[in-house]
């Protein structure tokens, strides 16, 4: 990458485009001018008839037009070679950063369609472009595709380890049907944009915190964090006041001489941290502890808080978190997170297609990789349990099984183990039966 990141700073550097388009400007004024010259033919001269003045334009002379090519034929070709000298470097630095791209990224076929899981599952795929495309804010293209859809609904056969779509009891068997509504999945998010516009924009946090207020309940039922955080950067910025403020470390006082910025946010925090005392206090006594810090905020313990660059874009995240999270649905487009680790696995998987081509040897697993994938710790969500026993990674066929000792086992595992009847932990003096061991989720 750094061959073509020095390449492009030479074509930055080099490219004087601005050269030669004033070159290739005079070359069209020179055409121009000697078009007109040519059309306008000999000069207009004036015959009287009786008492009518009539003006008379010669045709135009085929040896003016000879003259006025022949003289102009010189200084165009001259201009037109220093136009195409000011470009050859252009192409020539273009060249290279083609060969370099070529490469670095060489060209492979794609693998076959005879490892394709999902081609006999079209609904699947449409319900993740549809998904992607509301999640995006696109109801507009949304609207279309899901009509589309439905207009040609697919039915597929289903294909082994793949889920069935038919299955499903959610508005994914009603788009796999052909009777997806996206009308109340688009108002939501529109509700979501509306919101993330009003916090990432306009630097407006209350539409977000009667969100989070609204669903409260839920929230704290899930451990979030959400409608403390929003109404803790409420407080901040009551605190510090309008963005000048800030800017030159002066707050602006009452007619006693109080900061009206840190009594604002008082009263702020007194009418709505009330219901967090319980479970955030610690967070609570250290935004109190700055009140006594106003004339010096930014070189006190507490700056961190008033001057943290990322807090909204923070806040924005956490919401858009939640708010998927209520619908059911990740924060991140599934879509996006399969288009992006395809692309990271698929040289290692035309890779391993090669080499089993070469040794005619064929892929035997199917509910795992052959090869292991270096996937970014963002794109790995789900734990790996192998079996202590059986040494093999569980599926969904043999997932993991806890007994009543705490030890988990796979469920292949347990059955050879129990046989029907009570046994013995194989890692302590444990006994039970097979009906106490409880699936483990990961």
């Amino acid at each position: 990458m750094d061959d073509l990141r020095e390449q492009v700073e030479l074509l930055e550097r080099d490219a004087n485009l601005s050269t030669s388009i004033n070159d290739v400007q005079n070359a069209i004024d020179m055409l121009t001018a000697a078009r007109a010259k040519i059309a306008a033919g000999e000069p207009i001269y004036r015959k009287r008839s009786g008492c009518v003045l009539i003006l008379i334009r010669r045709r135009a002379d085929p040896r003016t037009a000879a003259l006025t090519l022949a003289r102009l034929q010189t200084p165009f070709k001259e201009t037109m070679d220093t136009a195409l000298k000011d470009i050859k470097p252009i192409y020539a630095g273009l060249n290279k950063y083609g060969k370099l791209l070529d490469k670095k990224f060489k060209d492979k076929p794609l693998p076959s369609a005879e490892n394709d899981a999902l081609s006999s599952h079209p609904s699947l795929i449409n319900r993740a472009i549809a998904m992607h495309l509301l999640r995006e804010g696109q109801f507009g293209v949304a609207s279309t595709f899901v009509e589309e859809a439905n207009r040609h609904p697919p039915h597929p056969e289903p294909t082994l380890n793949t889920p069935n779509p038919y299955l499903s009891e959610s508005w994914e068997k009603n788009l796999a049907e052909g009777t997806f509504n996206s009308e109340k999945l688009q108002q939501q998010f529109a509700e979501m944009y509306h919101i993330l516009h009003e916090l990432r924009v306009e630097r407006n946090l209350k539409p977000a915190i009667q969100w989070a207020r609204e669903r409260s309940d839920i929230l704290e039922a899930r451990g979030s964090n959400l409608e403390f955080e929003l109404c803790r950067l409420q407080f901040l910025c009551l605190y510090v006041g309008p963005p000048n403020a800030q800017d030159n470390n002066d707050l602006m006082t009452d007619s006693d001489g109080f900061p009206t910025g840190p009594c604002d946010a008082y009263c702020y925090a007194r009418q709505e941290f009330g219901t967090f005392r319980h479970r955030y206090a610690r967070d609570i006594q250290q935004l109190m502890g700055a009140m006594a810090y106003w004339e010096n905020i930014r070189s006190s313990p507490y700056a961190r808080y008033f001057y943290n660059d990322t807090a909204w874009e923070e806040a924005a995240t956490s919401f858009t978190r939640e708010f998927c999270s209520l619908l059911g649905l990740s924060a991140d487009s599934p879509l996006f997170t399969t288009a992006t680790a395809g692309a990271i696995a698929l040289p290692y998987l035309l890779k391993l297609q090669t080499i089993m081509k070469e040794k005619r040897t064929e892929w035997t697993t199917q509910n795992e990789l052959p090869v292991e994938i270096p996937l970014p710790s963002t794109y790995h969500f789900h734990s790996i349990f192998v079996c202590p026993v059986s040494k093999e990674q569980t599926t969904d066929a043999n997932p993991p099984m806890m007994m009543p000792c705490g030890h988990v086992v796979a469920q292949e595992s347990l059955d050879k183990l129990s046989k029907g009847g009570r046994f013995k932990c194989p890692y302590c003096p444990g006994e039970s039966h097979a009906r106490d061991a409880r699936k483990v989720v990961l």
